[in-house]
């Protein structure tokens, strides 16, 4: 257990209610070489609020209506900065610099082999061991005329967790007047590098602690995906979803197959896998649809990527007490990272991840969780074209 130079507020405590729409920070808490951490509060005119904090850019809550306008809280997390530093896996946070895996911890650019931090057994999992969720972020309010949105700014030094190139990270989140969550990525280097930002909440529609999340109903735009070995490292193959337990064309429960006897389902303990979106044009596109039929929810992911990682919380275990002193159990939350795919700097047929001097990183995912079942469309303003731009 580490011990934090923290205060003993929780999220909910000392932070003003205000009854219109807007943004509002407290001075939170630090972290344990004593670097302050702030929380800000986010909310749009339909009730909605996101409250975000600079420490890994960590969306620590996400409180939305259901079908008959009642409030909760749809992301799992902690009550205090210290779960989030002792024992977090991934709960809301900006990954990066490379989100999902590289094999080996190792990949050639420009015919220099670079060595990363392996914290995944032999391979590189999300950055590293020390990556973009561990590490504080500055903050800025920004001007949006349909919400309010904070911008988060990391200089990631060259060589860090074995990257090369200094990279500067700006991520910008809006809580929308539509109930939708963007984000806009954007970063560039001083040397080649490789860059996959993704974000990582665990979400249950029907509210965080509230049960597993098998009969929430889901569908991917997707009619392939990547296939994995044992250690969750994509082989290569672009597999066609159709007759697997990995087709989510339609609206399907999460629990329909998950116990099925599959070679994927076995490697990945569940879903753990990333899916091919249909979109290919790098123009913003539904990726996924997500319904829980008790609240009525409903939510959209809208993006700009190419692929999606959906995972099903097969790690969740009951070992984790999380928010108002919900245990979290196996399978009490599910992701949908968008991304570009996993070992991509190692697979000459996937989508290229290099960013070069010059060249600007750039994509936008856009979460949305309407007041009922029915569809809802994202705001589309200024959504970058491509993913690089030079």
């Amino acid at each position: 257990m580490l011990l934090l130079a923290c205060s003993s507020l929780t999220w909910g405590d000392n932070i003003k209610h205000a009854a219109e729409p807007g943004i509002e920070s407290v001075a939170f808490s630090s972290t344990p070489d004593g670097t302050p951490v702030e929380l800000y509060t986010l909310r749009n005119n339909q009730g909605a609020q996101a409250r975000i904090m600079t420490y890994g850019g960590i969306v620590v809550s996400l409180k939305v209506p259901d079908r008959d306008g009642g409030m909760a809280d749809v992301v799992l997390g902690y009550d205090s900065l210290w779960g989030y530093v002792d024992n977090n896996p991934y709960f809301g946070a900006i990954i990066g610099r490379y989100g999902n895996r590289i094999a080996n911890g190792r990949f050639t650019l420009n015919r220099q082999t670079y060595r990363l931090a392996t914290n995944n057994g032999e391979n590189h999992l999300h950055g590293g061991v020390k990556g973009f969720n561990k590490v504080v972020w500055t903050a800025k309010e920004v001007e949006r005329e349909n919400g309010p949105a904070l911008q988060l700014s990391y200089l990631s030094p060259d060589g860090e967790e074995g990257y090369p190139g200094k990279l500067r990270a700006t991520v910008v989140y809006a809580l929308t007047h539509e109930n939708e969550l963007r984000i806009d990525y954007a970063a560039t280097t001083d040397e080649p590098t490789v860059v996959n930002l993704t974000q990582h909440s665990y979400f249950n529609l029907a509210g965080a602690g509230q049960g597993d999340i098998l009969r929430h109903e889901l569908m991917l735009d997707a009619d392939r995906f990547t296939p994995v070995d044992e250690g969750l490292i994509p082989t290569g193959e672009l597999r066609d979803v159709k007759g697997t337990p990995m087709d989510f064309t339609e609206l399907t429960p999460i629990g329909a197959r998950i116990e099925q006897q599959d070679q994927q389902l076995r490697f990945g303990l569940g879903y753990d896998h990333n899916w091919v979106l249909n979109n290919s044009s790098a123009d913003l596109a539904l990726a996924a649809r997500v319904f829980e039929p008790g609240s009525g929810r409903i939510m959209e992911v809208f993006t700009t990527e190419p692929g999606i990682q959906f995972y099903s919380g097969n790690f969740l275990d009951g070992s984790i007490t999380g928010k108002r002193g919900k245990v979290y159990r196996h399978r009490y939350g599910f992701c949908l990272e968008a991304q570009h795919f996993p070992d991509s700097p190692n697979q000459a047929k996937f989508p290229s991840t290099v960013l070069n001097p010059g060249e600007k990183y750039a994509q936008t995912t856009i979460t949305g969780s309407p007041r009922n079942s029915g569809s809802c469309g994202p705001d589309r303003a200024a959504v970058p074209k491509g993913r690089r731009a030079h």
